[in-house]
């Protein structure tokens, strides 16, 4: 991202004189107060303190003052037939309705469970019994999901059964109305119960289909990154007040030390920002990967046993197999689990061309249209994949003995791959002590064509094997999955005291490449001139600071920022 130092909005040639006059009624023990916290000399004022503030004085006000005055409820559990059904009710009415579908019975204590039959009160023909076996649970107010007083419903899962229930419920009392999607979050964010980024790592936690997927999310939801964020964003604002006190109050304090010296603190700080987000952005990159799936491309010439692989680690027949060349002429594609990672697996047309070696065959077949099609896609499916499995077999040769045969072209892409794994099957088709000598020349081919694939293991396999079930290990393909896994693990692990930035997501990472960029133009405008004549510009340096805060306010949803609200309601929604 380019940004110019002349396209900052709101900031004239003369606004250094204009916010010096406008200025001249703040008082100089807060300018000093300021100054003194950035230097460590006074205690920062409290993160919360300014959160409550925003959600006070700002664009959320509104929403908070309609959620006083309404009561939601809904389904907490999935739709359809079970042995329980959970209904939760949020708001000031949770104790009448409860006293209506529960009459004459005595007062629910707080977080306890207890045993009440729920009666219809408001019936056309009378009073008529609900559920005669629910549990109830009532919380009370600030410390529940949603900061509201919350009542919860446990009753039996029948679909009659919660049809009726929730029916009753909005004739319990006045102002009570079924949830909008995602309002029950949405409340516990405007009640300081989570903050944006716990938001979005429990919709992740919700659609997550593995097992690390779910840890990932998990992690997210710790509350730690929001705290980052939040903490960040409260140090800029502080590292402006220093600024400001350049700015409007320089003249009239005499400050000894140039702007440059003053500056130096708040550089500090803005240079120890910027190694934390480059830490952020990096594990975005790998929490994505768990999040989206790990992208496989299986690659490799012609009958080498591409889908026959794929359909014994997928366990069902995804691919079409057969001895004639160019079967697979476009690319098929099957996520599954692998070890807890989601995968997508491809499986891609045959190489075929001068690239293509078999130790000596024979002149290849022509290549038709539409299989040169099918190459083309598998080449781009290749470089645009996260892991590169080429596939290389032991072929006989013209001559009569036998080669491994290989594609150059897919050891190039191997080897521009983040990630890559070198494959030879058919090893049941020669002898233990052939086999190995041709393995020992296919390793000196990959160190003299692709010199980056050097340390790559070379895995041993025979789909054959696989398929008939006669060895222990399967002809090899448990360990490629195991192999894939590690390479997975790999791809994805973060340092112990690291994992919760695991949870940072992709709209995240961009607000966070966002903050960077200010703070980088920071650094530009403030870093000493070769020409020391020059001072620093501590009005951009400002501005640069207080879009780059509003970045991150964006990232919990506690900024000022127009388009806050159109965030939040994109988040809540899923």
């Amino acid at each position: 991202m380019s940004i110019a130092s002349n396209s900052i909005p709101g900031v004239s040639s003369n606004s250094r004189q204009t916010r010096r006059v406008a200025s001249k009624t703040t008082a100089t023990w807060a300018v000093r107060f300021l100054v003194g916290t950035l230097r460590g000399t006074r205690a920062a004022p409290s993160s919360t303190y300014s959160l409550r503030n925003y959600r006070r004085n700002y664009s959320t006000l509104p929403a908070k003052q309609s959620f006083a005055e309404d009561t939601i409820y809904a389904l907490s559990t999935a739709q359809g037939r079970a042995g329980i059904a959970i209904i939760r009710i949020s708001g000031p009415a949770c104790l009448d309705i409860y006293r209506s579908l529960c009459p004459s019975k005595a007062p629910l204590k707080p977080r306890y469970a207890t045993l009440r039959t729920l009666i219809d009160s408001h019936a056309q023909d009378g009073p008529n019994v609900l559920d005669s076996d629910a549990i109830v649970l009532y919380f009370p107010a600030p410390k529940t999901v949603t900061g509201e007083d919350v009542l919860e419903l446990h009753v039996h899962g029948g679909p009659a059964t919660i049809k009726a229930v929730l029916a009753a419920i909005p004739k319990c009392a006045e102002g009570v109305r079924y949830a909008e999607p995602g309002e029950f979050t949405r409340r516990a964010f405007l009640n300081d119960r989570l903050d944006l980024a716990q938001v979005e790592s429990l919709a992740d936690t919700l659609s997550a289909d593995t097992e690390q997927q779910r840890r990932a999310a998990v992690r997210g939801t710790s509350g730690a990154l929001g705290r980052t964020y939040e903490s960040w964003r409260a140090q800029l604002l502080l590292a402006r007040g220093e600024i400001e006190a350049l700015i409007d109050f320089s003249e009239d304090q005499h400050f000894d030390e140039p702007p440059a010296e003053l500056l130096r603190n708040v550089t500090a700080l803005v240079d120890g920002m910027l190694r934390g987000i480059r830490h952020h952005e990096a594990a975005s990159a790998r929490g994505e990967l768990l999040r989206g799936g790990i992208r496989i491309a299986l690659v490799g010439p012609p009958n080498v046993g591409k889908s026959s692989l794929m359909n014994l680690v997928v366990g069902r027949e995804a691919s079409i197999v057969s001895v004639e060349a160019g079967t697979t002429r476009d690319i098929v594609e099957v996520s599954l689990d692998i070890r807890g990672y989601l995968c997508s697996f491809a499986d891609t047309a045959g190489f075929r061309g001068g690239s293509s070696s078999s130790s000596g065959s024979g002149a290849a077949e022509p290549i038709g249209i539409v299989e040169e099609e099918g190459i083309r896609r598998a080449k781009q499916k290749a470089l645009e994949s996260d892991l590169v499995v080429v596939l290389a077999a032991v072929e006989p040769t013209v001559e009569g003995g036998f080669g491994i045969a290989y594609d150059e072209e897919t050891l190039e892409i191997a080897a521009q791959a983040p990630e890559s794994l070198l494959v030879v099957n058919k090893r049941d088709a020669v002898d233990e002590t052939t086999f190995f000598a041709l393995l020992e020349k296919f390793r000196a081919v990959v160190r003299a064509r692709a010199p980056a694939l050097e340390k790559t293991e070379v895995m041993a396999i025979s789909c054959k094997e696989a398929q008939a079930g006669s060895s222990v290990d399967s002809g090899g393909v448990h360990a490629l999955t195991d192999e894939l896994a590690g390479s997975f693990a790999g791809m994805t692990s973060m340092p112990a005291d690291m994992q919760d930035l695991l949870g940072v997501t992709e709209r995240q990472r961009q607000l966070l490449e966002q903050c960077r960029n200010w703070l980088e133009e920071y650094r530009r405008v403030t870093q000493p001139s070769d020409q020391a004549e020059e001072e620093p510009d501590i009005v951009l340096a400002a501005e640069y600071l207080r879009y780059a805060a509003d970045c991150l306010a964006k990232i919990t949803g506690r900024g000022e920022s127009g388009d806050v609200e159109e965030v939040l309601g994109v988040i809540f929604e899923k």
